[in-house]
């Protein structure tokens, strides 16, 4: 077995032991009941998505000498030769061994500054996805706030929201995805989190999205119902998530007579 081979296997295990509690979760929509009567609840925080330099400072302040001369080196080998070539590029045989070089707890800040070294355009992260481990593809979604400006990359993280891993629902329903997913896709992706355990304070920009939102607000109630009728608790999430249904973002104040900002 060839070293790629070796690393994408170790990822893979990784994946599947730390992904265990999500097995068996099921995947289906609520049914229709009545909704359950709520307290008011502490209201979800995210906290803002570092930025590539962040990334940079935090892995050259916590990798040891020998992960840091890797991981530079990796950067500069990506950077000399981004994009595809041949069946495998070089930086991509990088991100296999991110794990290895610089530790579980770092592997995703250094892949998704290798995929930017790269220069990943969104064919090169589509292959990565989909031919990657579940690390790989988890880096992927991490990396899209940085390197997609537009909605091209939905088709992953629509691909990564039918799964029932819960590191990679966790990076699904980042910032990327709080910008580009339809209202229809989203409301679900947040049932999703319900269904497997994925905190709600995964899920970006969750107050400005919830806002407001009366759909989401009866998908909530009936799943909560549904739960109950089952004899099965509610997650203390759902209340996070209907409470701020509840709440509608004020319009931005203005002075300009046709009520638009100078």
């Amino acid at each position: 077995m060839d070293q790629r081979a070796t690393d994408r296997s170790t990822a893979d295990q990784s994946a599947t032991d730390q992904g265990a509690n999500s097995q068996g979760a099921t995947d289906r929509s609520p049914e229709a009941a009545p909704g359950n009567a709520r307290t008011p609840h502490p209201t979800p925080h995210t906290a803002p998505t570092p930025s590539l330099a962040d990334l940079r400072h935090h892995l050259t302040t916590h990798l040891d000498p020998a992960a840091r001369t890797w991981l530079d080196h990796a950067l500069d080998e990506a950077a000399a030769h981004p994009g595809i070539h041949g069946p495998i590029s070089v930086w991509e045989l990088r991100l296999a061994e991110a794990g290895r070089r610089c530790g579980a707890t770092h592997a995703d800040a250094a892949r998704v500054l290798i995929l930017d070294a790269a220069r990943a355009g969104i064919d090169a992260l589509t292959r990565v996805y989909f031919q990657g481990t579940a690390d790989e593809r988890r880096a992927v979604l991490h990396a899209l706030p940085h390197l997609v400006s537009g909605p091209d990359a939905l088709p992953l993280v629509e691909d990564a929201l039918r799964t029932n891993d819960t590191r990679l629902l966790s990076a699904a329903v980042g910032p990327y995805t709080a910008q580009h997913l339809t209202a229809h896709a989203w409301r679900h992706a947040v049932l999703k989190c319900l269904f497997t355990g994925v905190p709600v304070d995964h899920v970006a920009d969750l107050p400005r999205r919830a806002a407001g939102d009366g759909e989401l607000a009866r998908m909530l109630g009936d799943y909560a119902a549904e739960r109950t009728a089952a004899g099965r608790s509610v997650p203390e999430d759902l209340h996070r998530v209907l409470d701020l249904t509840e709440s509608v973002t004020p319009a931005p104040v203005t002075d300009h007579p046709h009520g638009k900002e100078s």
